[in-house]
């Protein structure tokens, strides 16, 4: 008989937490697990990967902070599901989902920690440890998350690390590859020579995009061929453009806002930045090295479990731009280097955090409870 496993998250929009809800509730082997997904706020377009797969989806349609009518109707669809477990992700999720999950009565709660969430305050911190309580695991997708929380006095012995998985990305003909490049060029203005830094994600202050702009003009004082692409949105996009005019790198950084070809962006990519403060485990990264396009990133918790320094890339400290400029000009200059990095990257990313192997951890752990 296979298990009912009931996974609540607050939207379905484009991001980290929803991407691996999604590959996990596509990937889980349908004669062991019934799958459902319920969305608190908004749909998005993993709802459409998930029907696509035949997962039914349910939207709670919660609009407040605080919302009881959304709380009661949560807790209507897992008494009409008897899940025989519920797994929450992100923080309102795992507040709503919890305790609609233990009032209706379900014996195996899951709670999902995705990030180190240094905006929580004492109140939500509170919530945490006494929800955590009535959890049966804590999953996380790295040491660095489980770290922050068990400071903050959750408990250790719940924790559970299950990196994030990620789907090898295809080799792009050469061919296809140069009449696709220079057309990404010409669509920005940018000449033929010119050699490529991405940088995927919000733009919003955990990102520390002005870093990579000042980086940028570090570079471009030494050389006249780099530009930086930066695709995504968010709420500080406004400022960073005004800041990139203010260090007169305009003409070299690039806001692509949200694209649908981000795949074939990163396989013109000479290399990759993410130089945030602080991050579970990112997606953005992940997809890079398994690319093959050589990453300069912070040395923080999160990028440390992905990154085997000066081997599968380099970290360097947060906000240190002059270092992210120097070890991307070495990189630049000396191709074979470049290689090496790119190739052992992928390789990690095929060996270590393949989509299989995260759903597979999560399989044994549900069946384990």
């Amino acid at each position: 008989m296979s298990l009912r496993v009931l996974q609540i998250i607050p939207t379905l929009v484009r991001g980290g937490a929803e991407k691996q809800l999604s590959l996990l509730a596509v990937g889980l082997p349908r004669d062991r697990f019934d799958v459902h997904v319920a969305a608190l706020t908004d749909d998005g377009p993993y709802r459409d990967v998930l029907q696509a797969a035949e997962v039914p989806v349910t939207l709670i349609g919660k609009r407040w902070k605080v919302d009881p009518g959304a709380y009661h109707r949560l807790c209507g669809v897992i008494r009409k599901l008897r899940p025989d477990i519920v797994h929450t992700w992100i923080f309102a999720a795992n507040c709503y989902g919890r305790q609609a999950a233990r009032a209706a009565g379900v014996r195996h709660i899951l709670a999902g920690e995705r990030c180190i969430d240094r905006w929580k305050t004492w109140r939500e911190l509170v919530i945490d440890r006494y929800l955590a309580r009535y959890s049966s695991r804590i999953v996380t997708n790295s040491t660095g998350v489980c770290e922050f929380y068990t400071s903050h006095g959750l408990p250790a012995e719940k924790f559970v690390v299950i990196p994030n998985g990620i789907r090898p990305v295809p080799s792009v003909p050469d061919t296809d590859a140069i009449g696709d490049r220079r057309e990404l060029l010409a669509e920005l203005g940018i000449d033929d020579n010119a050699r490529l830094i991405g940088a995927i994600g919000r733009l919003w202050p955990q990102k520390r995009y002005k870093d990579l702009i000042w980086a940028t003009e570090l570079l471009k004082a030494i050389r006249d061929d780099v530009h930086l692409l930066i695709v995504g949105d968010g709420p500080q996009r406004e400022r960073l453009e005004r800041y990139a005019e203010q260090v007169t790198v305009q003409d070299r950084v690039h806001f692509l806002g949200e694209r649908d070809d981000v795949p074939q962006v990163m396989a013109h990519l000479d290399c990759f930045w993410l130089g945030s403060g602080y991050e579970g485990q990112s997606n953005a990264l992940m997809e890079a090295m398994s690319a093959g396009v050589p990453v300069v990133a912070t040395d923080i918790a999160g990028n440390r479990d992905l990154v085997v320094p000066d081997k599968t890339g380099y970290l360097v400290p947060v906000g240190d731009a002059a270092s992210f400029a120097r070890h991307t000009n070495i990189l630049l200059d000396d191709p074979r280097r470049s290689q090496e990095i790119a190739a052992a990257g992928r390789l990690r990313m095929q060996q270590e955090f393949s989509v299989e192997k995260m759903v597979a951890r999560h399989a044994e752990l549900y069946e384990c409870l």
